[in-house]
């Protein structure tokens, strides 16, 4: 922890934060509510060292510092990374809030391969982003964003992992559509191809599912379509809610979506 009374703030947090996350927590003597943080704060960086960095900065004896960061109400923390804000709360939140927190706002140390895999992703090197997000996994297993880009690229290939991995996205909002949508296509592709309903559509409907299986997303939905266009409650109304699936696994603005949007809208 480095203390206020003598430090550089260019130095000690702009630019040690370009190598490490640096957590501020701008105070003043006569507030009661920072020095019931301040405690909090110092426990939460020495179970964390190594991870991050706390400075404290006396708004009293900085008040520049304060000015330039627009601090109206103390206590007042900022995190750091790379020489600007990237998140920040006011208050003497209780330890396991802050500890949410700061789980949501510290930036990864293996986000470089993630944006690596990203880029292969768009190159269309799925095996190579396969590894990078499996290396990102096997040391940081938590790291949600590279959870959610490997489970879309192995959906089809290993739905029974995917479907495992998906579970870890269930209680993140921002996650909680793909991880629905996950978990029903996983269970359709893992499903005994025998078991499904007799019918008419039963064969265009496993032809659909094994499209799905492929990776042939183009397909399936096609013939996912066809089935919901002939028999809408064919497998409890499953076209419908796959091709919902698909939509939101590709997103909004995939070219595929865009191309089946309209026609699954007016299939039923």
């Amino acid at each position: 922890m480095q203390s206020s009374t003598s430090f550089d703030f260019q130095t000690d947090v702009i630019e040690q934060s370009t190598t490490i996350p640096v957590l501020v927590d701008f105070w003043a003597p006569w507030c009661g509510p920072c020095r019931t943080l301040a405690p909090v704060l110092e426990n939460l960086a020495e179970r964390h060292a190594g991870k991050w960095r706390l400075v404290k900065v006396n708004t009293e004896e900085f008040p520049e510092i304060a000015s330039r960061y627009g601090i109206r109400g103390i206590p007042n923390v900022k995190l750091f990374s790379d020489g600007s804000v990237i998140d920040e709360f006011t208050g003497a939140l209780p330890e396991y809030q802050i500890e949410q927190w700061l789980k949501q706002a510290l930036p990864s140390p293996w986000s470089a391969d993630v944006e690596k895999a990203t880029i292969e992703m768009a190159s269309g090197n799925e095996a190579t982003a396969i590894a990078l997000l499996e290396g990102v996994l096997s040391k940081e297993p938590d790291n949600r964003k590279a959870t959610a880009m490997l489970v879309r690229l192995i959906l089809c290939s290993r739905p029974e992992e995917a479907l495992r991995l998906s579970e870890s996205l269930e209680a993140e909002p921002e996650y909680a559509d793909l991880s629905e949508s996950l978990r029903m296509l996983c269970t359709l592709l893992m499903r005994d191809p025998g078991s499904l309903p007799d019918g008419d559509s039963k064969a265009a409907y496993g032809a659909a599912v094994e499209s799905l299986r492929s990776g042939d997303m183009d397909s399936a939905l096609n013939r996912f379509i066809e089935v919901l266009r002939d028999n809408r409650y064919y497998d409890d109304d499953g076209s419908r809610k796959a091709c919902i699936a698909i939509f939101r696994l590709l997103g909004e603005e995939h070219e595929i979506t865009i191309k089946y949007r309209r026609a699954f809208d007016r299939a039923f």
